[in-house]
């Protein structure tokens, strides 16, 4: 396991459990350099103080809020460590709540483990992990760390306490003036909607993986040997073409999601959607019998002369 980044206690009641955190993903991202195109060299990134117009070094650098525009105020980490927080060095559980009530777009992607801190501390570890372990609830606790408070969640995944960084209520914004507005949709075209999920449906999602990074680490490897990068494959179809009927389209969407199952779901058929009629001509309004007998007495052939 990585080093841990904090520690403190889980503060739970008259519960206190010493706990050490520390990350629990990676970033398996491949990190590119900054460098000069003609001759590759690294470009660098240099910190210089506008006062002295000289470059400066970390020890330094420290923080300065802005109170005016002419005006800095200097804020030591001794300051921010000793603010009067009772969740400075605790993590403080301020409720329970249903782990389903809990909106996915507060995650902000940091998730850390939390390992208990001796062994003093192991039995309200495990008291409190198997308790949440048998209901659908999760805690929601305050964290004071790197120069913030944060609200996080806490859960349990094989036996161990893990803590989600959530956003605040004020960091999430509306979507509701995003939604279609007045858009009709049948109840037939969701049953089959809910078909598809259900098609669709699995308990694991370990299989899946980064093939972006797959292919980019192939093209990196082909040039540090000296060799072409891999072509791009030309099977691959390219999205959009042809507008086929919604129903049609999610009813191959079943077949073609069960039958990667391997379940026999019958042949279906896709449609394209019925072109507009053209716009017909307006008719041509019938002759009234004024202008008919003209014309009828302009095609009779001129009789002819007796004797001529």
């Amino acid at each position: 396991m990585p080093r841990p980044l904090w520690s403190g206690a889980i503060s739970f009641g008259l519960v206190t459990i010493p706990v050490k955190l520390m990350s629990a993903t990676e970033d398996r991202s491949v990190r590119f350099h900054q460098v000069h195109t003609e001759d590759l060299g690294r470009v660098r990134v240099r910190k210089f103080c506008e006062a002295e117009d000289r470059e400066v070094s970390a020890a330094e650098i420290g923080k300065g809020y802005e109170v005016s525009r002419d005006t800095l105020v200097a804020v030591t980490d001794e300051e921010l460590e000793q603010m009067p927080l009772p969740t400075a060095k605790a993590i403080e559980i301020v409720a329970f709540v249903p782990a389903a009530s809990i909106d996915p777009v507060r995650l902000s992607g940091d998730s850390y483990f939390l390992q208990y801190d001796g062994p003093v501390a192991a039995k309200p570890y495990a008291l409190i992990a198997r308790a949440l372990a048998r209901n659908t609830k999760v805690a929601v606790a305050k964290l004071a760390w790197h120069g913030r408070e944060r609200l996080v969640l806490l859960r349990v995944r094989d036996g161990a306490l893990i803590a989600h960084v959530l956003k605040w209520d004020d960091e999430v914004r509306d979507p509701s003036e995003l939604a279609p507005k007045e858009t009709k949709v049948t109840d037939s075209e969701i049953d089959e909607a809910l078909q598809l999920i259900d098609s669709m449906t699995t308990d694991d999602i370990s299989g899946y993986q980064d093939e972006y990074r797959k292919a980019l680490e192939a093209v990196l490897e082909a040039k540090a040997e000296g060799r072409q990068p891999p072509k791009p494959s030309t099977e691959a179809e390219e999205p959009g073409g042809k507008v086929v009927d919604l129903m049609a389209a999610l009813q191959e969407s079943v077949r073609k999601a069960q039958a990667a199952r391997g379940e026999d779901a019958g042949d279906a058929e896709v449609h394209e959607m019925p072109k507009k009629p053209a716009a017909r001509k307006p008719a041509k309004k019938a002759p009234d019998k004024k202008t008919a007998k003209k014309t009828a007495a302009a095609k009779k052939p001129a009789r002819r002369q007796r004797g001529a």
